[in-house]
């Protein structure tokens, strides 16, 4: 099962918003994945374990997986193509 980290702040407002549409497009696609919240600060001892990681906040550090900036998930702006960026990520 593929692991999906969902990071923010604070892991509370932003990351719960992307995280549920984030799981609503793996179920829509039948992709069976853990997501899970963190705070962007945690990232760095959570992401040996991940697959890929959606941040609502500015993240440019590599953390050796792919990091997709998710901020499209709170705006709208953008939404087709940050879906088809995690999809494409987990199906390989």
């Amino acid at each position: 099962m593929k692991k999906v980290l969902v990071a923010c702040g604070g892991a509370v407002a932003t990351s719960t918003v992307a995280a549920g549409k984030i799981k609503g497009l793996l179920k829509e696609n039948n992709i069976e994945a853990d997501v899970q919240q963190c705070r962007v600060s945690e990232l760095a001892s959570k992401a040996d374990s991940a697959d890929l990681i959606v941040t609502t906040a500015k993240v440019d550090r590599d953390y050796g997986v792919p990091v997709i900036h998710g901020i499209a998930y709170i705006s709208g702006v953008g939404i087709d193509k940050t879906n088809q960026e995690v999809l494409d990520n987990l199906r390989s």
